[in-house]
């Protein structure tokens, strides 16, 4: 019986495109219907005449449809996947620009922190409302979410929602083909374990041919200046915390208190070695705003010259499906989930980033026991703020927001507690209108 894989977000260009040519590199979809929903008419239209120009290069069976309609694209799905942003990017700079203004310097802002914190504030209440779509027209679908603040929004989803919903994100396996290649190892001989939170999991091995990969990494690091510039803020925490964080050196840079608190730690650690430029704003911002401006040329020359490459990528997604509703390949991959019992010195209950399996008898994480206790007090700090930002959704608390920021590493090693108070009222006030949960916006 032929399968219905449903994109909520399907204006997502790139991933929707990734996303639909390996899943049809799958016996098992390979006649699917393809089900894209987005809110935005034109992305929508361009995101069906991509797929209808994957389906023909493969010759596949699939059939497609697009709608604006949510509940439409949901009736009857097996598997769901989430690649939104929740309102303009004109919405979200004023996450970048108020710290900024206070001094808190943020370079991406879509994970944690006060940036990541208001994203997730205005996210959650549409992701509550994809659940509760996807508990009355597919509640037997897989739910697997992409979009940011990965942590906070699982961590919503999974306590108010009774949606199969996982986490994910590419940051592990891109790492790890990183260190993989400055080592000179094929990546068919590297084996890791990895674990954490969502942008800050550590491996916590990583070996080649089964030895301990971890000597030869820090030989590289040290010994070959153009490794280690290529990403400074990343591979200063692994000299001296003593192992590896997943995603780039420009994310990590905003999650502790030690590369972004002074301008001239920006300048050594955050310019020219973490493939970001913080520049006047936050490099993605600027990224995003350039985007708004060119994004349908560059669709239309892809549908018009770019060859299509059929050979299926390292994103998760399709390797799921095809272990849950596929032909139940046992896959194992690293998700986001809720920490009863998997990391013993994280809290409890929180969304934390574990290996998990996939399989017909649907998601069964690994437990990995303690964190080395240098990492995990890091780990710890930035998931009980996610813990309180969360909490302070559910329940229209923004105390509980602004305690939230109390704690977030870089903002209280540039901030007065009073500060912090202005900063996030002055955050409140920009996205009230975005916040339905919220009945007060001063703290």
């Amino acid at each position: 019986m032929s399968k219905k894989i449903t994109f909520i977000g399907a204006g997502s260009l790139g991933f929707t495109r990734g996303l639909v040519r390996d899943l049809l590199t799958f016996p098992a979809f390979q006649d699917a219907t393809l089900a894209l929903m987005d809110i935005d008419e034109e992305r929508l239209n361009f995101a069906k005449t991509a797929v209808e120009k994957i389906i023909k290069a493969g010759n596949y069976p699939a059939k497609i449809q697009a709608t604006l309609n949510r509940a439409e694209a949901l009736e009857g799905a097996d598997g769901v996947v989430c690649t939104i942003l929740a309102h303009s990017v004109n919405v979200w700079r004023n996450d970048i620009e108020i710290p900024k203004k206070y001094g808190v310097d943020i370079n991406v802002g879509d994970t944690r922190g006060p940036a990541g914190i208001f994203r997730a504030l205005r996210t959650i209440p549409v992701m509550l409302d994809i659940c509760r779509d996807i508990e009355k027209y597919a509640p037997n679908a897989v739910f697997l979410n992409y979009t940011n603040p990965m942590a906070m929004l699982c961590r919503a989803m999974q306590t108010v929602s009774k949606v199969n919903v996982v986490g994910l994100c590419h940051s592990v396996q891109g790492t790890a083909e990183m260190l993989a290649r400055w080592i000179g190892a094929p990546m068919e001989e590297i084996t890791y374990f990895c674990a954490g939170i969502n942008h800050q999991a550590w491996f916590l091995e990583f070996k080649w041919k089964g030895k301990d990969a971890y000597p030869l990494i820090r030989e590289a690091v040290t010994t070959r200046p153009e490794i280690y510039n290529e990403e400074q803020v990343r591979n200063e925490m692994f000299l001296h915390l003593g192992y590896y964080v997943t995603e780039s050196s420009g994310h990590n840079s905003e999650y502790n208190a030690w590369f972004r608190k002074r301008p001239d730690l920006i300048e050594k650690y955050c310019t020219h070695g973490t493939g970001w430029n913080p520049g006047e704003y936050a490099y993605i911002l600027k990224e995003y705003l350039a985007r708004e401006d060119t994004w349908k040329e560059d669709v239309k020359r892809w549908l018009e010259y770019a060859p299509v490459e059929l050979k299926r990528g390292k994103e998760y997604a399709a390797y799921i499906f095809n272990a849950m509703i596929g032909d139940g390949t046992m896959f194992e991959f690293n998700g986001n989930i809720r920490n009863f019992g998997l990391i013993d010195n994280l809290p409890y209950g929180a969304c934390v980033e574990v290996p998990i399996v996939a399989s017909k008898r649907g998601f069964s994480p690994i437990k990995v026991g303690s964190l080395p206790p240098q990492v995990a007090i890091l780990n710890y700090v930035n998931s009980m703020c996610e813990e309180l930002a969360v909490e302070g959704s559910l329940t229209g608390d923004p105390i509980k927001v602004f305690h939230a920021i109390c704690y977030d590493p870089l903002t209280s090693a540039v901030l007065s507690l009073a500060e912090i108070r202005d900063m996030v009222n002055e955050m409140f006030e920009a996205n009230k209108e975005y916040l339905p949960q919220f009945k007060h916006f001063k703290v």
